[in-house]
C-alpha cells in the first residue's frame, strides 16, 4: 500500500455518464458498499445531483451477469459489487491485492448496524478525499495484520498524501471494553517479534516494519485514528469519545509507542481531517485538538 497513489485523479469535466462506470465499480469493490450520494461526493464532487452516478450504477446492474447489486431501505439505496463485479474490478489491476475480498451484499442487507458502520467508514473516506488528505483510491478496508495474540483487523488503512499511513477505526456501538481490547491488539502488533531471518544487509523486521516503515526504518508506527459516529440509543459521539479517553490512558504504550487520536464523524465531515479536530489520547494530554499533520510521532 505505501507508495504512489493508486489511481491518478481525473478532472470532473472528464467524468460523466459511462466515463465513470469503471471508477464506480472499483470504488464499490474497494469500500464494499456506498450510496449514490457518497459515490457522487467521491467521483463527481462538482455535480449538482447524482444522475451520472445512478446511470453508471444502472449500466453495471444491467450487465449479464450483473456487476453490482443494491438493497433498498427507507427510500435509500445501498450499492455493492457482486462476485462478477469483484472479478472484473480485480482484473483491471487497479485494486491493491487482498486475500478474501468479499462483496458488500451482507453488509448492505444488515439490520444490526453493520451497514451503518460501513457507511460511516465511507463518510470518513469522503472527508479525507474532499480535504485532499487522501484519495479515495488509497484506502484498504479490513485487511488482517498478524500478531502473537491473533489477527488485528483495522476498519481501514489509509495512505496519506504525505506518503505516510494511518490506521482508522470507526465506532458506533462497540463496548468500551472491546475498544480497549482493540488498542491492546495494536500494541501487540507494534511489539510483535521480527519475522523472517533478514540478511547480511538488513536485520529481520516485524510485519509492520516490512509493510509500512520503508526501506530505512525511518518511519514511526502508524497513528491509530478513532472516529466516533452516531448510533440510535447510544450516548452522543462526543460523550463516547470522552469516556474512551478515560480508559485509553491506562492502556500500555498509548502516547508512547502508539499514538491514538480521536474525533467525531460530525467534526470530521464539517471541518476535515486537516483541521484541528483530533484529540490525542494518553496521560498528560489535555482537551486541545490538533490537525492531522500536528499529531505527535510514536517513539
Amino acid at each position: 500500500m505505501p507508495g504512489e497513489a493508486s489511481r491518478a485523479r481525473k478532472t470532473a469535466a472528464t467524468k460523466a455518464g459511462a466515463d465513470i462506470r469503471g471508477e464506480v465499480l472499483l470504488t464499490l469493490a474497494q469500500l464494499r458498499l456506498a450510496t449514490p450520494r457518497q459515490l457522487k461526493a467521491l467521483l463527481l464532487p462538482h455535480q449538482q445531483d447524482t444522475d451520472h452516478v445512478r446511470r453508471a450504477l444502472r449500466n453495471l446492474l444491467d450487465e449479464s451477469p450483473a456487476l453490482v447489486g443494491r438493497t433498498h431501505r427507507v427510500q435509500q439505496s445501498y450499492w455493492y459489487c457482486t462476485p462478477a463485479g469483484l472479478t472484473e474490478a480485480a482484473a483491471s489491476g487497479e485494486l491493491a491485492p487482498k486475500a478474501g475480498r468479499t462483496t458488500g451484499k451482507r453488509i448492505a442487507a444488515s439490520k444490526t448496524g453493520l451497514r451503518e458502520h460501513g457507511l460511516a467508514l465511507v463518510d470518513t473516506v469522503v472527508a479525507f478525499h474532499q480535504a485532499e488528505v487522501a484519495d479515495c483510491a488509497d484506502w484498504q478496508v479490513e485487511v488482517a495484520h498478524p500478531t502473537p495474540a491473533g489477527n488485528l483487523v483495522p476498519d481501514g488503512v489509509v495512505l496519506l498524501n504525505n506518503g505516510s499511513c494511518a490506521f482508522v477505526e470507526i465506532d458506533r456501538t462497540m463496548s468500551y471494553a472491546r475498544l480497549v481490547a482493540k488498542l491492546e491488539r495494536y500494541d501487540a502488533y507494534r511489539n510483535a517479534p521480527p519475522s523472517g531471518r533478514g540478511n547480511a544487509a538488513r536485520a529481520p523486521r516485524s510485519h509492520w516494519q516490512e509493510t509500512y516503515a520503508g526501506p530505512s526504518l525511518d518511519r514511526s508506527f502508524l497513528p491509530v485514528l478513532f472516529v466516533f459516529a452516531p448510533a440510535p440509543r447510544r450516548a452522543a459521539p462526543a460523550t463516547r469519545e470522552a469516556a474512551f479517553h478515560q480508559r485509553a490512558q491506562h492502556v500500555h504504550g498509548v502516547n508512547y509507542r502508539i499514538i491514538v487520536a480521536t474525533t467525531t464523524l460530525g467534526q470530521l465531515t464539517k471541518h476535515g481531517p486537516d483541521e484541528p479536530v483530533w484529540r490525542v489520547a494518553g496521560r498528560g494530554e489535555g482537551e486541545e485538538r490538533r490537525s492531522l499533520d500536528a499529531l505527535p510521532k510514536a517513539r
